[in-house]
């Protein structure tokens, strides 16, 4: 579905996170960064807007430490609505040395009200990890995980990679990670693609970007769910995703941004 594709995306970035399972300098973002989506999906030739996504960095206390509150919220808009509704909202609590403390999810999919929820604990040198998804029509499932190997939710370890420096990789460069659902933590995979120049005809620009597709492997099969694209320079902004769901084709392209920590080198004049 649209939602969990969006939702999955943003883990893809974090290709890099088992290359350092320790805290780690944030040198891609700042508080007050905010990035704006349109998302199109296809019917047959026809390309047509279902809706937005919204995602937010600021400053916040978790159990009175200062830390970073990151948002991504996501909504269809009217005419979509007439074939699915869409209002999640997604929050994360990061350290300031990348390290996560706290998730959620909320909203209404379709017609039902799901919740998400991932709590992290650490000591003795292993992390510590317990979810709990909750469906109106469906009784709440449990899942927990220790290990050494850090888990990561969604949203916090796409804020992890983007600190990491993929220079030097190779097309069809490899890493599996663990991420952290309300479901589950399971194992997941990407692949990197090389690089490409990427327009955005809503914002007049093109991006010189890197490429990744995540791969999911289910029944002895691997398959790619979504091909993204970062833009190759100190933000390693998410600009474009193009997503493979069951009933059709669907993309998210970068309308807006702001508050970014570096200058847009990627652009491509």
């Amino acid at each position: 579905m649209l939602h969990r594709t969006l939702f999955l995306f943003l883990s893809f970035l974090a290709a890099t996170l088992l290359q350092a399972q320790e805290p780690l300098k944030n040198t891609a973002f700042r508080d007050g960064e905010r990035v704006d989506y349109v998302l199109k999906f296809n019917w047959g030739p026809i390309w047509m807007t279902v809706g937005t996504a919204e995602w937010e960095i600021s400053s916040d206390k978790y159990h009175g430490q200062d830390i970073h509150k990151v948002s991504l919220r996501t909504l269809t808009n009217k005419r979509a609505d007439r074939y699915f509704v869409l209002r999640d909202t997604m929050t994360t609590y990061v350290s300031h040395d990348l390290v996560p403390l706290s998730f959620k999810k909320v909203g209404r999919e379709g017609k039902r009200y799901k919740q998400d929820y991932v709590n992290y604990s650490y000591a003795n040198g292993k992390c510590s990890v317990s979810t709990y998804h909750r469906t109106d029509d469906h009784t709440p499932r449990t899942s927990s995980y220790d290990g050494a190997t850090l888990a990561y939710d969604m949203v916090s370890m796409m804020l992890r990679a983007r600190s990491f420096d993929p220079t030097g990789w190779q097309k069809g460069h490899r890493i599996r990670f663990m991420m952290a659902e309300g479901r589950k933590v399971s194992k997941q995979s990407i692949v990197y693609r090389g690089k490409k120049v990427v327009e955005l005809d809503d914002m007049r620009r093109k991006y010189n970007c890197l490429v990744f597709s995540f791969m999911e492997y289910e029944n002895n099969k691997e398959t790619e769910i979504v091909k993204f694209y970062i833009t190759d320079d100190a933000n390693h902004l998410p600009v474009r995703l193009d997503m493979h769901l069951n009933f059709g084709s669907a993309k998210a392209f970068m309308t807006h941004a702001k508050g970014l920590r570096h200058a847009e080198t990627s652009i491509v004049r």
